[in-house]
């Protein structure tokens, strides 16, 4: 119960409200900002991620750079995930087995030059999954998804740890989408030591592990550890730059990181999601997701809507299956009466198109939209639970765009007023909007 006290002690302590939002805006300090790559010095060796094997577009479609944005003495570089405030404060390590176009080894994924680089080449019989302590070893890919805090927290202060697990539940999703579309297993892993993982890594205290996932044929076979002794490399610094120290720790944050490590009482989801799409087209929509910024106040119909929450409601495999609630505010749904609902069914009738914006701290995008989202959850085990809400908020992005919908994803609300809305009294993790 004290562990449980803590990390919800974080979350209360992170709420926004009404006066927190005028009393305590955030200001940004431009000279300070981090770099949103990690760079591993020239003498490791890098893998580029060119066309000649399906493995490099299956990496490609987790975390590749799909556009840029230019602006007066500023370049920013968007994604195939999102990312809140477009920071990108996750990292993605990897380990290949017997996968063409890769040694046997364990990599990070350079997403600024579309590289792998090699951190440590296995040796026969050798694996990370013996270190972890997992009863299998892995023909595919591991993946290890990191944070770095403070690309977060430079922007949106001790809140950040929220928007650093929600990251990365959408990396999460963007494996899952990108297993799909190349046929390779899926499956998460929340429950394994990760401060034993980030030492393993040679993280200093501003960057840590939430998840691994597991894309791979798992057999029965003993393992040899292994050793990596890599450098600690700052993830904040700039490529060739080294001269300025951009971090501000956070005591919050950490605090929360640390109390919130320990898996309680996990559910086993062993069920696999169900998928239909047109491979194809699907694969032309993770391209281009992006978030929208604003809606026409158009009219979605009621078949879109069902198909979406279809997807939504999907098994998500793992070893930690927390429940996260759905609630959402149907504004413009054609056939479908105006209301807040939960599980398909209206659990408080009226317009709440006004109500839905202004929770969304007064935003228009959830006043205009033609359904507005709030995930809640009264889970314990918060590091899963949030990086759930990711996941769902990833598979809301890709089957409303592939069926020509678009979305927001909104991560400030009123916390304690939408929870006085929807009429449950738990922790809010996600607010999202969709429409045209």
């Amino acid at each position: 119960m004290a562990l449980f006290y803590d990390f919800f002690e974080y979350h209360q302590k992170t709420k926004h409200s009404y006066y927190s939002v005028r009393n305590f805006p955030n200001r940004l300090d431009w000279d300070n900002q981090p770099s949103a790559f990690k760079t591993y010095p020239k003498e490791y060796k890098r893998v580029p991620l060119g066309e000649e094997y399906t493995n490099y577009d299956f990496l490609y479609y987790i975390a590749g750079i799909s556009a840029k944005k230019t602006y007066p003495g500023v370049e920013y570089y968007l994604r195939i995930n999102p990312s809140a405030g477009a920071l990108y404060p996750n990292e993605i390590y990897f380990q290949a087995r017997n996968q063409e176009g890769f040694e046997d080894g364990i990599y990070h994924f350079e997403i600024k030059t579309s590289n792998a680089t090699l951190l440590k080449k296995l040796d026969k019989d050798e694996g990370i999954e013996s270190n972890l302590g997992f009863d299998f070893s892995c023909d595919g890919f591991i993946f290890f998804i990191s944070s770095i805090y403070y690309r977060s927290s430079w922007k949106y202060k001790k809140r950040a740890f929220r928007y650093c697990l929600l990251d990365a539940g959408h990396i999460i999703g963007s494996i899952e989408a990108s297993a799909y579309l190349f046929e390779k297993d899926f499956e998460i892993i929340y429950d394994f030591d990760k401060k034993y993982l980030n030492k393993l890594f040679s993280f200093d205290e501003k960057e840590f592990f939430t998840s691994i996932v597991v894309c791979g044929k798992n057999n029965k076979k003993n393992l040899k550890p292994i050793n990596l002794d890599l450098v600690t490399v700052d993830g904040l610094c700039y490529e060739n730059d080294n001269s300025k120290e951009f971090f501000e720790k956070e005591e919050i944050i950490e605090k929360a990181y640390e109390n919130s490590l320990k898996i309680n009482n996990k559910i086993v989801q062993l069920e696999k999601a169900k998928f239909i799409y047109n491979r194809e087209l699907f694969k032309d929509i993770v391209f281009k997701r992006r978030s929208v910024r604003g809606f026409s106040k158009a009219f979605i119909t009621k078949a879109q809507l069902e198909s979406i929450l279809n997807i939504l409601n999907q098994a998500i495999s793992s070893d930690c299956d927390e429940e996260v609630d759905i609630y959402y505010v149907v504004n413009r749904v054609e056939g479908m009466p105006l209301g807040l609902y939960k599980d398909e069914v209206c659990i408080k009738k009226g317009d709440f198109k006004s109500k839905a914006g202004y929770l969304c701290l007064e935003q228009d995008l959830g006043s205009s939209s033609a359904v507005t989202f709030f995930l809640a959850s009264k889970a314990r085990n918060y590091q899963a639970l949030y990086q759930k809400a990711g996941i769902i908020g990833h598979r809301l992005y890709l089957s409303s765009n592939y069926l020509q919908v678009q979305c927001s994803g909104i991560g400030a609300y009123y916390d304690d007023e939408v929870c006085e809305f929807i009429d449950d009294y738990s922790m809010v993790l996600y607010a999202l909007a969709i429409g045209n």
